[in-house]
């Protein structure tokens, strides 16, 4: 009975959900300490506790943390259950209980392994990752560089944007993602009377959003994709070559029985 219950992805992935919609609604400042809220969200973890017991006695210990996803869920249940000896006795620490409680909210991320082909996108996001590492660092420069070059020429013009290298950095990356890309040269603009000034100031900010707004997320963006949809493109090579193989086949198959043929008449 136990293990049809707790071995059943059906209704794991219901009780999650469950799960999910009473911390949904936990969060609301008037049931934030409702009692039967509470009560259910206890009587999950203990449900999820259950179910780590039954999986390590059907699989073992072995068979158990072989898979990553066990060993996820596992982590999980050890981290909540601080939240559920909170309601039987003081822990020392307030802060560490807060900190514990956010294990309520990870218990949610544990739909994402009943997602199809979920393996697939992970090692997907890895490659991609592995592979967007050089554009990033290129883009990470780039906008180190122009975040104190920014703040060299404008921190006095614009302390609320440049006044520090910090405040630069930020202000600089906010125009790569193309906000504020107009605001803040009008705001410079409005503190210099120079003409010259304001059309440069104009003309560099404008580069500042083709360069990294444009051209550099772009191409970190298409890098990105490229990867994560090269399983896809691998399968489909896998097919092209499976039909070319059987293409050749069976050239072979007709030129065979036209030779055949063919001989019979020579003779």
């Amino acid at each position: 009975m136990l293990k049809r219950l707790f071995l059943n992805d059906i209704i794991i992935l219901s009780a999650i959900g469950i799960n999910a919609f009473v911390i949904f609604l936990l969060y609301f400042p008037s049931l934030e300490h409702n009692w039967w809220l509470e009560f259910i969200d206890h009587v999950f973890i203990l449900f999820f506790i259950v179910e780590a017991i039954v999986k390590l006695k059907e699989l073992g210990w072995k068979g158990y943390f072989a898979s990553n996803w066990n060993r996820f869920d596992f982590f999980i249940v050890l981290g909540s259950l601080p939240v559920l000896f909170a309601s039987y006795g003081n822990l020392p620490d307030t802060n560490l209980l807060i900190l514990l409680r956010l294990f309520r909210l990870v218990r949610i991320i544990r739909f994402i392994r009943f997602v199809p082909n979920i393996d697939s996108v992970l090692n997907g996001l890895g490659r991609a990752l592995k592979a967007s590492v050089f554009v990033l660092g290129a883009l990470f420069f780039l906008l180190f560089l122009l975040a104190l070059v920014t703040c060299h020429f404008y921190a006095k013009l614009s302390p609320d944007y440049f006044g520090d290298p910090l405040m630069s950095l930020y202000s600089i990356f906010q125009l790569f993602t193309m906000e504020g890309w107009n605001e803040i040269p009008a705001v410079i603009a409005e503190n210099t009377d120079s003409a010259i000034t304001i059309g440069l100031t104009r003309f560099y900010f404008a580069l500042i959003v083709l360069l990294g707004g444009i051209f550099g997320l772009s191409l970190a963006n298409a890098v990105f994709v490229d990867e994560m949809t090269m399983d896809n493109n691998a399968e489909l090579e896998k097919k092209i070559d499976t039909l070319q193989s059987q293409i050749s086949e069976l050239k072979e198959i007709l030129e065979k029985q036209g030779e055949d043929k063919v001989e019979p008449t020579k003779s």
